[in-house]
């Protein structure tokens, strides 16, 4: 018997079976779209107030989004200050405040910060706490990582540059350097250049200001960015180079002369660009801490003292310049000058000697440079020494520059005037005097000395720089070139009393100075002496000026201790810089007659 036939699907068949599931799965994934889609409508639209609300309740957080600080350069772009990749360790304390107490101790032994601080601050009732600042990259990222490992949670990372200082103590006296943290956990600047161009340096920090739960941040909660404007570089005139040696020689001076500190400035004579600023005793810009306070300053611009005999350069360029003397002119000077309330005396015992103009500077007169002063009318003196730049500040950029003491009105006695023709009873800073002697080095023209190349702007507003120095007229050409052959007589072997500061192969005009210091303790004179010695070279192509002051020296004068530091300097300067001797004879103005 045959069974019921079966008949087999036709080929149309079995083709729409598949292509019934085909439009099956796409009606499947139209309406799972559909629920994704009615889902963001009423996360975003519908009902955008509620989960705002959910937000609000976990809590917002606002983040400082560090500027990167500018660098401090040298005139080669030699970082003297800069800013390196680090990190800020925060902490969320909902998250820690379970193991605060642990979790402190364990930051305080790594990071060294204060344990009952940062306890108090991973239990604080925010979602947001500073635990350590400006913490350097590798540090900071060990440091997290280690905790995870220790079971803690809600510390995190962000950026947050780290301030180095590469050249450690070389032109750290000027550099200063970040200090104590700010309530945030910031640095900020506490001494030198840092200080006072701190605004300029520091850029301005952003903020972003976003919504967490949960310990994380909510991708659909409010979130606002503010990006930071990092701060600009500060490029020097400095040379680092010649910076270091400068400190060297200087640091060799000291000590040998058993003196208690000293300066050293190096000028280019023809811009007023200050090439060196040095100070000894100094500190390491990187380690401050473990400094005393009292050196976090650069005392060539603060300190003030009485210069003593480098100023007869002025007082005698100035009678030039005026007609009121010449450098051949001749002078009967006394073994002693009884001058109102005191007798003036010479560094040398001497009968009646008979000195040009020129003699008198090279021999270093008190009592001729008094007699030839006599001819200035009254107040001309004066005149000529706040043209030549004393009595003000140099406007370089430094803070707490200090404008020295020249004496005015009633304080200006005859008396008072005998002294200053001489170098005594005013005061002067470093850089001040280094730019008055320097007048003379560059034509008679007075040019603001420069720390900064370009311009850049003071924490006050001030525009400062190369760009913005001025120059003005104090005396003539011709009485500076004559002012310049008579300071060669200083070092003359035989007639000066300099020949130390001599440089083999270089015509080089200079004078000495050791005047009596008036000291802190009792604000009078304790018979200890300042010994310098100022000058420049070559002497009729100016390149450098160079100041070398030594205070409370132990071994002797100006020309004996300041002169044999010039010498080095000034050899040191016109190698570098490859300036050739000029070729030309030196003075041979007659020093007696």
């Amino acid at each position: 018997m045959t069974g019921p036939s079966r008949t087999r699907p036709g080929p149309q068949a079995r083709r729409a079976s598949p292509e019934l599931r085909l439009k099956v799965g796409f009606v499947v994934i139209a309406m799972v779209l559909s629920v994704f889609a009615a889902r963001l409508v009423q996360l975003q639209g519908v009902d955008p107030g509620q989960y705002a609300a959910m937000a609000a309740a976990e809590g917002s957080v606002d983040v400082v989004l560090p500027a990167t600080r500018g660098s401090i350069l040298d005139r080669n772009g030699v970082p003297l200050a800069e800013s390196i990749d680090g990190k800020m360790v925060v902490a969320d304390p909902k998250l820690t405040a379970d193991k605060a107490p642990e979790l402190a101790k364990f930051l305080a032994k790594e990071l060294g910060v204060d344990y009952f601080q940062v306890l108090e601050r991973l239990r604080a009732d925010t979602r947001f706490e500073y635990i350590a600042r400006q913490v350097p990259a590798r540090l900071a990222t060990d440091v997290v990582d280690k905790a995870e490992r220790k079971g803690f949670v809600g510390l995190f990372l962000r950026r947050d540059p780290v301030r180095r200082y590469p050249q450690g103590r070389t032109a750290a006296n000027l550099i200063g350097f970040l200090g104590t943290p700010r309530k945030d956990g910031s640095a900020h600047a506490l001494a030198g250049l840092e200080d006072a161009f701190d605004k300029y340096l520091s850029g301005t920090d952003g903020e972003e200001r976003y919504e967490v739960g949960a310990g994380n941040q909510i991708p659909l909660g409010h979130n606002t960015i503010t990006p930071a404007v990092d701060g600009e570089d500060l490029r020097l005139t400095i040379d680092s180079t010649m910076q270091f040696y400068t400190q060297q020689v200087l640091q060799q001076t000291v000590e040998g002369a058993h003196a208690e500190s000293g300066i050293a400035v190096i000028m280019d004579s023809r811009t007023g660009d200050v090439l060196s600023l040095a100070d000894y005793p100094t500190y390491d810009a990187s380690d401050p801490q473990d400094w005393p306070k009292s050196r976090y300053k650069s005392s060539a611009l603060t300190d003030v003292y009485e210069p003593g005999s480098t100023e007869k350069v002025l007082t005698l360029s100035a009678l030039i310049d005026a007609g009121l003397a010449r450098p051949r002119q001749q002078y009967v000077v006394p073994p002693v000058l009884n001058r109102q309330d005191r007798p003036i005396h010479d560094h040398w015992v001497h009968g009646f000697e008979h000195l040009t103009l020129a003699g008198i500077l090279a021999k270093s007169s008190n009592i001729g440079t008094v007699l030839a002063a006599d001819n200035f009318p009254k107040g001309e003196l004066r005149r000529y020494l706040t043209s030549f730049g004393l009595g003000r500040t140099t406007g370089v950029g430094m803070l707490a520059e200090s404008r020295g003491i020249l004496p005015a009105g009633a304080a200006w006695t005859d008396q008072v005037d005998d002294r200053i023709a001489f170098g005594q009873s005013l005061s002067v800073n470093a850089l001040q005097m280094t730019a008055a002697v320097n007048t003379i080095a560059n034509d008679g023209v007075h040019i603001d000395p420069s720390l900064v190349e370009g311009h850049a702007t003071l924490d006050d507003g001030t525009e400062v720089g190369t760009d913005d120095a001025t120059e003005r007229r104090v005396v003539s050409t011709e009485a500076a070139r004559q002012t310049g052959l008579m300071m060669e007589r200083v070092l003359d072997p035989v007639d000066g009393v300099a020949p130390l500061a001599a440089v083999p192969g270089y015509r080089i005009a200079g004078k000495t100075g050791t005047a009596q210091r008036v000291v802190d303790s009792c604000g009078c004179y304790d018979g200890s002496h300042t010994a310098s010695f100022i000058g420049y070279g070559p002497t009729d192509d100016a390149r450098f000026t160079i100041y070398v002051v030594i205070h409370d020296s132990k071994t002797g004068g100006g020309g004996a201790v300041a002169g044999p530091a010039f010498a080095k300097l000034m050899s040191y300067a016109l190698r570098r810089y490859g300036v050739p001797p000029t070729g030309t004879k030196p003075s041979q103005l007659p020093v007696e007659w």
